[in-house]
């Protein structure tokens, strides 16, 4: 796989409650650079991130809903994503409530994913965050199967702020689940290019990672690339 794939399916990210502007500012910088498919921030970093990738055609502004828990109400949801939408966000990463899904309220956990799914319809992607550290293998296939029932894009193994992050194995069992047209996203614990690599082999067709270029270093590094 070529450097410019590799590129076009990270998700360059910066999370942390501590970032600053100048960091934000950074993470744009070396998206444009390496031509990453997005910077993923908190969506109070939005409208600086839209205003300086807003001549770029390649990378994409992404942000977080209902970030890390999942645990706002459906309602709060829809309005994060709305608010985002508006500053600028080309694409939505919101968490599952946990609890609807362990307490088998499959109407609810649907419903709460797709009124994120209305909200962004024709305007964002989706991406359905089902923080698989926290599951079951069922539960995994659960979440999974009714994030595509309510119209996600995507479907997410981790925020990488709870116990675990991204695994071969659970990227395995999401493709497995969602088929072969639902994009699956790693995030959580990739820092590398063998990380990379290996859940991109697994099925991934994006990964988030605040190691992008890392990952691109290590292409850089690599002969038969």
């Amino acid at each position: 796989m070529t450097q410019q794939k590799i590129a076009a399916m990270i998700d360059h990210t910066a999370l942390k409650a501590n970032t600053t502007e100048k960091e934000i500012r950074t993470l744009c910088e070396e998206a444009l650079e390496h031509s990453f498919a997005s910077v993923c921030v908190n969506p109070t970093w939005v409208p600086l991130a839209a205003s300086l990738l807003q001549k770029s055609i390649q990378v994409k502004v992404c942000t977080v809903i209902g970030f890390p828990l999942g645990a706002n109400s459906t309602e709060v949801k829809a309005f994060e994503t709305t608010d985002a939408i508006n500053n600028g966000a080309d694409e939505i990463d919101m968490v599952i409530n946990v609890a609807l899904l362990k307490a088998g309220n499959h109407q609810a956990f649907e419903q709460d994913v797709k009124a994120v799914v209305d909200a962004a319809s024709g305007k964002a992607l989706v991406k359905v965050i089902i923080e698989t550290c926290l599951l079951t293998d069922e539960e995994k296939r659960v979440a999974c199967e009714l994030a595509v029932k309510a119209g996600a894009d995507f479907v997410k193994t981790s925020t990488g702020f709870s116990t675990g992050g991204a695994t071969v194995e659970d990227i395995q069992l999401m493709r497995e689940t969602v088929g072969p047209s639902i994009g699956v996203k790693a995030s959580g614990g990739v820092r590398s290019l063998e990380d990379a690599e290996k859940m991109i082999k697994a099925g991934a067709t994006r990964i988030g990672a605040s190691s992008g270029v890392a990952i691109m270093k290590g292409l850089q590094g690599e002969s038969s690339y």
